[in-house]
């Protein structure tokens, strides 16, 4: 019978968060739900980098279920989650109740059908990147002319190489040194190909070390300790190309250039003719042009400088001096010309004034000269007496005359 109000005989309402409690109570209490392993490919991946909480869901071919993994158990992670993942997880599935969605709370996470195997590459590659076995990255040699390649000798790696570098540039040597790239023999063939590879005659320039793509397990050897060492100890400048693009080994990063393949190996290796051929005449063309325009500079500066030089010759000083002596000359003669001009005017003004007071212009006007006999000039009365005999001369002729009698005034 169930429970029912006393007064109107209706079942009592529970609440969403009393059942939303009452499912995390029974799925808590269901132990085959408790640290339970589930394995499925990770979709909707979230990383909160502000708290570090991991969100995805997992899925397989019929179902899904939300996931999440706090910043407790995400910060031992040895290796990124990614959409499309096959992981293997440890966790309990509970309930969240203030949305009432159950889901699978994490503790742990491997990498599907290789957990222990990716553990074991994280590990290497944190050792020997602490040792500093990753830090060397040498350049590669602009244009090598000798190619060491260490490979399966029958493998479809090294044709690849073989046709792209034959395309690029068939001038560059290519040197096999067939080494094993699979299987437990595999690491101790590369390492001898290595050492082989430093004491070619006539050396190499550059070493090409990979082999094709395939499972993870097949490339392991390219993961191995000795082979890592062997690669950064290596004088010549390598390149490890193992794989596809999406392969990644110890190799690569012990090596000084990672190529995504063996073909990509090859191109990066040796620049193309062709390309080399356009950019030394597009460089021509540059320098036929930057020519031209220096010449023409210069041309322009060398009929400047001699210009200037034959400013400063001496003919060019003496034809400027007599230039400058005919112009001061007619500045000279125009000088004393004026001058002379002005003289003769003065002259004449002055031969006028001395003209006009000449006794002979004033005898003109009517005035006599008077004098003794003895020629002495007469200018006062008391020079003469009565009875002395005077010389007068007019403008015209002269009198004689005698003193009758004088005045004083």
């Amino acid at each position: 019978m169930n429970d029912s109000d006393v007064t109107g005989g209706e079942p009592l309402a529970v609440t969403v968060s009393q059942i939303n409690s009452k499912i995390a109570a029974l799925l808590k209490s269901e132990e085959t739900l408790s640290d339970v392993y589930v394995k499925g490919e990770i979709s909707n991946f979230t990383n909160h980098h502000k708290t570090g909480h991991l969100y995805f869901t997992l899925k397989d071919e019929n179902s899904s279920i939300k996931a999440v993994m706090f910043k407790t158990s995400a910060s031992g992670l040895r290796f990124n989650p990614e959409n499309g993942m096959n992981v293997t997880i440890r966790g309990d599935v509970r309930v969240f109740e203030r949305d009432g969605q159950y889901q699978l709370y994490t503790y742990e996470m491997n990498p599907e059908g290789m957990g222990a195997l990716y553990l074991s590459f994280l590990e290497l590659r944190d050792k020997l990147e602490k040792e500093g076995l990753f830090a060397q990255k040498r350049p590669l040699p602009r244009s090598p002319r000798r190619v060491a390649v260490i490979t399966a000798e029958t493998g479809a790696a090294f044709q690849d190489i073989l046709n792209v570098l034959g395309r690029r540039n068939p001038m560059v040597k290519l040197i096999l040194i067939p080494a094993l790239v699979q299987g437990a023999n595999a690491p101790a063939s590369i390492t001898a190909a290595l050492d082989k590879a430093q004491t070619l005659e006539n050396g190499a320039d550059v070493i090409i070390l990979g082999r094709g793509g395939g499972a993870a397990e097949d490339l392991q050897a390219f993961n191995d300790e000795g082979v890592a060492r062997a690669v950064f100890a290596s004088k010549i400048p390598t390149i490890s190309a193992v794989g596809h693009e999406i392969d990644f080994t110890i190799c690569d990063f012990a090596a000084d250039l990672r190529a995504p393949t063996p073909s990509a190996a090859a191109e990066l290796c040796v620049p193309d003719l062709s390309e080399t051929y356009a950019a030394l005449n597009s460089l021509k063309a540059e320098m036929k042009i930057k020519t031209t325009r220096l010449v023409a500079f210069n041309s322009e500066r060398a009929d400047a400088l001699r210009r200037e030089i034959g400013a400063k010759s001496p003919s060019a000083r003496v034809a400027l001096y007599e230039k400058q002596f005919g112009i001061l000359e007619n500045q000279v003669k125009n000088a004393v010309g004026a001058l002379m001009a002005g003289k003769r005017r003065q002259l004449i003004a002055e031969m006028k004034r001395v003209e006009a007071l000449s006794p002979m212009n004033v005898l003109m006007r009517g005035y006599s000269i008077v004098s003794t006999k003895q020629k002495k000039t007469v200018t006062d009365a008391d020079y003469v007496d009565i009875g002395d005999e005077l010389h007068i001369k007019l403008h015209k002729g002269k009198i004689i005359a005698r003193v009758e009698e004088k005045f004083e005034n």
